[in-house]
């Protein structure tokens, strides 16, 4: 079933209509937040010799608390978020807590394989790395920490976060509702361990640190990059342009609406979400006429998307910090523009050469690339990406286009006919994950990421066939 603007603001309503809705910001001793990053590390160990030997069952009821808790305080984290980071909405924050805390994997996803044969039986089983260091980014601060600490705990490890310094705030929070999950299950304190003060030090001490085993990183090049550098096993998510390509058999009205709300939800921020358009020449003006009159966008002049260039990016091209998951009237209001609140987006058609449309933004500025045919979309759409392998979007009816897209783009994530969100398991099938990594290669990661495969081998016996 489609998931349109409408579907999004109902369900919304409905689940901080159910909620204990938190005003008051968190007062008092937080658990597993350390001042420096090798007593973090010290803690965790400890407590990871406790999680390693709690039976699955033990474990889940961790798990569960860690559920029930964000679902809980699911409007407070979202709050926190925006007024920290200033990128964002609440609404769609609390739609990310809502998801992760019901479609991110548990122990369930921990399994075992066999072989039983005439010479005995022979298992694979998933075990724990131990200590896990984990950088988190200020875009999805909480969604990630707990996210990540649900798949790591399930498999039987602890984790340490250097999160960033801009959301630690939110990332603290996070750490400290991870705690009391697994206090309240019987567990251990420690599980979850983050800094009052995290820096690139910091960072630089926990990918060095001879009980880190495993770093997973959730952010930019260069941190990935860092990680890749680290001698450690790495789980890079990296930076992504995920474009969208528009042929001529795609539903066009559909299209518009899918490509619109995927672009808009949370601002941009997700790095799932569509921040181009390459679209066929005979479908690129009706495909702006349906994004203008029923999508809420504005089309920008020449004049406007100069000073959106000068505006949201530096004078060396980077981008600015205070734009970023920005919404589009705020955007607009930078560059002297006045709009109405109904306004999501802000498009214009240019070359794909246009800063505005080759880098990764998040804001919701979504340049419509034209091109002259599917061939020209396809070259032009794996040049945006450029080579991120991290996530793409097409709207075809056609099967062999669809095939020869997926094929070129070769992205961890391929969407089809859908808003980039149903990726997350938001109005699509599969569960849910904020750690996408894209450029090591695991993809969408879940509880089995985190582990060690290790045989174990019971020669000529527990053969029963």
């Amino acid at each position: 079933m489609a998931v349109n603007e409408q579907m999004v603001q109902d369900i919304v309503k409905e689940v901080m209509a159910k909620m204990q809705l938190q005003k008051d910001e968190p007062t008092g001793k937080q658990l597993g937040i350390f001042d420096n990053m090798n007593e973090a590390i010290a803690a965790a160990k400890e407590a990871q010799k406790v999680i390693r030997n709690m039976s699955m069952d033990q474990r889940e009821q961790i798990i569960t608390n860690i559920r029930r808790k964000t679902k809980e305080n699911a409007e407070m984290l979202a709050r926190m978020a925006v007024e920290e980071t200033g990128m964002g909405n609440v609404p769609h924050k609390i739609l990310k807590h809502q998801l992760l805390a019901e479609k991110t994997p548990g122990t369930e996803d921990i399994v075992t394989e066999a072989w039983s044969g005439d010479r005995g039986l022979t298992l694979i089983e998933m075990g724990p790395f131990g200590v896990i260091g984990a950088i988190t980014p200020t875009t999805n601060p909480s969604e990630t920490i707990l996210c990540n600490a649900i798949g790591m705990i399930a498999a039987g490890n602890t984790v340490v976060f250097n999160a960033h310094p801009r959301a630690i705030k939110t990332s603290n929070f996070a750490v400290n509702l991870i705690n009391e999950a697994s206090l309240e299950a019987g567990g251990p304190e420690n599980v979850a361990c983050s800094l009052k003060h995290p820096t690139m030090e910091s960072s630089d001490i926990m990918m060095s640190h001879k009980d880190i085993q495993l770093i997973a990183a959730t952010g930019g090049p260069g941190v990935v990059t860092a990680v890749l550098s680290s001698g450690r096993r790495g789980i890079g998510a990296g930076a992504g342009n995920p474009p969208a390509l528009v042929d001529e058999t795609a539903d066009i009205r559909k299209a518009a609406q899918d490509i619109v709300n995927g672009c808009t939800f949370d601002n941009n921020l997700p790095c799932i979400a569509e921040k181009e358009v390459v679209a066929v020449s005979s479908v690129v003006d009706e495909l702006m006429d349906y994004m203008v009159k029923e999508q809420g966008c504005y089309l920008a002049s020449k004049e406007e998307q100069d000073k959106l260039i000068a505006t949201v990016l530096t004078p060396k091209g980077a981008l600015n910090r205070d734009c970023v998951g920005r919404d589009a009237k705020t955007l607009l209001g930078m560059i002297g523009v006045t709009v109405p609140d109904n306004i999501r987006c802000i498009i214009f058609e240019g070359e794909k050469e246009n800063p505005l449309i080759s880098k990764e933004l998040m804001m919701p500025i979504l340049g419509i690339v034209r091109a002259k045919d599917f061939d020209d979309a396809l070259e032009q759409a794996v040049w945006l990406e450029h080579g991120n392998r991290h996530s793409a979007h097409i709207h075809s009816k056609n099967i062999d286009n669809i095939t020869r897209y997926a094929k070129a783009i070769d992205t961890a994530i391929l969407v089809k006919n859908a808003p980039s969100y149903a990726a997350l398991g938001f109005g699509g099938e599969g569960f849910c994950t904020f750690t996408i990594a894209s450029r090591t290669g695991e993809g969408l990661t879940s509880a089995r990421t985190f582990t060690k495969k290790r045989r174990c081998v019971m020669a000529d016996s527990l053969c029963i066939r």
